[in-house]
């Protein structure tokens, strides 16, 4: 193996939140981590304006949960409305958390995550982030690949190596390039016009529902940030060009239904072609895709940003334990086949809004959509399974987190290992040796110890569930048969002390 280069165990191509939450991730659990990023910090307008309850419960596993709360806007919900504003679908946010401990909905200001973030980032020793990097070429061999990047500082190339490179390079990947992967498309490539703006005094008139006008003239979004922060998005026609479209003189007139200069300011305009594109591979050898790079949605039903920080927690507890155990083929291929399904499913939703935004006959268009829908329609926040992978279920689902009777979150107790929460008579009737055994590999939360965990069971029709690091099901059980079942391949996987560092 060469040596002449220094080394890290991932390099990480990307500092957007996808590339910051996996270098979180990998770092805080000792990990040594590269992270190359061409820009010479973090971009300061907005992108991203959503994240949802699960995507909170890893930035709760980051330790910035809190922080990021007093920073972000509870997202009341989201309203698709006709021409004469009838109401053609609803998706309300409840105000009360999720089984998942967290909020349904977020609204956030991309630049706050991304500074908070990095602030975490710039605490774990074992993190480096080059910034001004431009990485231009990888060589892989069957150990890790060589990486070169322009010192654009000092126009210099560098060299480095890594046993594992993952791509969170956004839609023009350099690693989606030497993976030399096709892209399956979904079918929807659209120009936009983004408008973010600062209101200048109170619009209560606006409101604080999302809404969605399916108007054939010309369909658009908004959207309520937090503080005074408002987004417009609307579809560029045919004959329209994207520059001058874009320019403030051409927005206003766009948006005079709603407000005047007088009201507000232009923070940014750019227009945006929105597409629905899945990788259709997502690793070869040491090198991954994580993000955008992975990706592309539609914004419809704001999870862009969200399955980029699924990858990330999908994708990081398997680096590590290949990092600490050994390379294992099986354990990271399953990151592709677990994830491509779930991030197919929420992009297929949103090609489906997007259609019901365009279309000219929304009523038809709901129906084709959401069959079971009639009239005012009502739809609900979603959490596909993960595809085929790791695990006793096929198709692993989320479990909810618990609080400890002391008032601690699951995550916070379990950290970044694996946990089986548990009937206190199931896991009383488990053989000894194999409840020994049990405690090599998971944390032990009983109902004892728990003040609602009976909920969280019965919502999975079990009385005990092994969780991943990523809090999905490895398996579920009934009885001590089915417990000694789903415990013996997960003592082959992993221990606490191969995914916690010491």
């Amino acid at each position: 193996m060469t040596t002449e280069f220094r080394q890290f165990d991932v390099a990480i191509i990307g500092l957007g939140p996808t590339g910051a939450t996996l270098a979180n991730l990998l770092g805080q659990a000792g990990i040594s981590v590269l992270v190359l990023e061409r820009e010479p910090e973090a971009f300061h307008l907005p992108r991203a304006v959503h994240f949802d309850d699960e995507v909170m419960r890893t930035f709760q596993a980051i330790g910035i949960a809190d922080e990021l709360e007093r920073v972000t806007r509870l997202n009341v919900g989201m309203r698709f409305v006709d021409p004469a504003g009838n109401i053609l679908l609803e998706w309300p946010r409840p105000a009360e958390r999720t089984g998942q401990g967290w909020h349904s909905s977020y609204r956030m200001h991309q630049p706050d995550l991304e500074t908070i973030l990095r602030k975490r980032l710039a605490t774990l020793s074992s993190v480096t982030v080059l910034n001004r990097r431009d990485a231009f070429a990888i060589d892989q061999d069957r150990d890790g690949a060589v990486l070169r990047y322009e010192d654009m500082q000092r126009g210099r190339v560098e060299r480095v190596r890594a046993r594992y490179v993952v791509g969170c390079d956004g839609a023009r990947s350099l690693v989606r390039r030497y993976i030399e992967t096709g892209m399956e498309d979904l079918g929807f490539h659209e120009r936009w016009l983004v408008v973010d703006l600062l209101l200048r005094r109170e619009k209560p008139e606006l409101g604080d529902w999302s809404l969605q006008h399916c108007d054939p003239r010309r369909p658009s979004t908004y959207v309520r940030g937090p503080r005074n922060r408002r987004r417009w998005e609307l579809t560029v026609l045919p004959d329209e060009d994207s520059t001058e479209i874009a320019r403030p003189e051409n927005v206003w007139p766009l948006l005079a239904r709603w407000l005047s200069p007088d009201d507000a300011e232009i923070e940014r305009t750019a227009v945006y072609v929105f597409h629905s594109l899945i990788a259709q591979e997502w690793r070869a050898g040491r090198l991954f895709l994580a993000g955008d790079s992975a990706h592309q949605t539609p914004p419809f039903m704001g999870q862009g940003m969200c399955a980029g920080i699924r990858d990330a927690a999908n994708l990081s507890w398997k680096l590590i334990r290949a990092l600490r155990q050994g390379h294992d083929e099986a354990l990271l291929d399953s990151y592709q086949s677990e994830r491509i399904d779930n991030a197919r499913s929420f992009i297929a939703t949103a090609v489906r809004l997007g259609g019901l935004i365009n279309t000219k006959d929304p009523q038809a268009m709901l129906s084709a959509a959401f069959p079971r829908a009639e009239g005012g329609a009502r739809m609900a926040s979603i959490y596909p399974p993960l595809g085929k992978g790791l695990g006793c279920d096929d198709h692993p689902g989320l479990f909810g987190q618990p609080r400890f009777a002391d008032g601690r979150w699951l995550d916070d107790v379990v950290g970044g290992g694996f946990a089986l929460v548990v009937e206190d008579a199931l896991w009383n009737s488990l053989d000894p040796e194999l409840a020994i055994a049990a405690r090599r590999v998971a944390h032990i939360a009983p109902m004892s110890v728990l003040q609602d965990g009976h909920a969280h069971l019965a919502a999975v029709a079990a009385r005990a569930v092994i969780l991943r690091p990523d809090r999905y099901i490895w398996g579920k059980a009934q009885e001590a048969a089915g417990l000694a079942r789903i415990l013996r391949p997960l003592q082959a996987l992993s221990s606490p002390a191969a995914l916690v560092a010491g």
